[in-house]
């Protein structure tokens, strides 16, 4: 899959698959899967780090966690651009989604259009693909006062559409769609050419994306949108407690 397969796939009626993955040894399984492409989000710093927000998110992290995804597969990768790292000034924020697709990614994500039109489009015109992530921002979550569901009224609804139609003129060639009413993704993926993938905002978008922990059941207190396909928890528990009772059950005897 490459940048232009995107809008390819909106035009044919195809369905967008995406998953997050932060590691070497979870890429070679996802790359070998049907899965479409990857996203190796911020979100690293809570699934990977232990940290409470995606706030926490660094940019060697992003860069690292890049780095070993590629190492685990060719599929198409999109890399988050940390908090703050698309504020500071135009050259800190070249420098730094230079830095992702160095590391291995073909594309950055940042979140929030409406302020920085500019910059997106710096970026565009200078070889680096950008998707758009619009709604439930979450490096935004302080300003949002907590994670919750954007675009219930209709103020929030009109800037988050008009967001999108932005997004799509600055040169984005795909927008994440986080926690908006189903009603209101539908609206918007009606009315951009280019591709929506939603997460935790109804059926109606192009494709859809999740993490790849709460995809797999590994998460305990997974948001209540994230699909579960596979106990994870209790598959690994249990081959845990089995290998534990195993090698308690050898008299001392080290396992060949």
């Amino acid at each position: 899959m490459t940048v232009l397969d995107f809008p390819a796939f909106k035009k044919e009626g195809k369905k967008i698959s995406m998953i997050t993955c932060y590691d070497a040894a979870f890429a070679k399984i996802v790359g070998a899967s049907n899965v479409d492409c990857i996203l190796i989000g911020d979100s690293c710093s809570m699934v990977m780090h232990g940290k409470p927000t995606t706030v926490c998110g660094t940019m060697q992290m992003m860069v690292d966690h890049t780095a070993a995804v590629r190492a685990g597969t060719d599929k198409f990768i999109v890399g988050d651009m940390p908090f703050l790292a698309t504020r500071k000034s135009l050259a800190d924020t070249v420098e730094s989604a230079g830095q992702l697709l160095a590391a291995g990614a073909n594309a950055v994500k940042i979140e929030r259009i409406d302020t920085q039109a500019d910059t997106i489009k710096y970026l565009v015109d200078s070889g680096i693909p950008v998707m758009a992530h619009l709604g439930l921002t979450p490096q935004f979550f302080n300003a949002m006062g907590g994670h919750k569901k954007q675009g219930k009224t209709d103020s929030e609804a009109e800037r988050i559409y008009n967001e999108a139609l932005l997004a799509e003129k600055c040169g984005c060639f795909s927008i994440v769609l986080e926690c908006i009413p189903e009603d209101l993704a539908g609206r918007i993926t009606h009315a951009v050419s280019i591709p929506t993938i939603g997460i935790g905002s109804g059926r109606d978008c192009d494709g859809q994306v999740l993490v790849l922990q709460d995809a797999l059941g590994m998460t305990q207190g997974a948001p209540k949108f994230a699909h579960k396909f596979m106990d994870g928890w209790n598959l690994i528990l249990g081959a845990l407690n089995d290998y534990d009772a195993d090698t308690k059950g050898l008299s001392g005897q080290a396992r060949q």
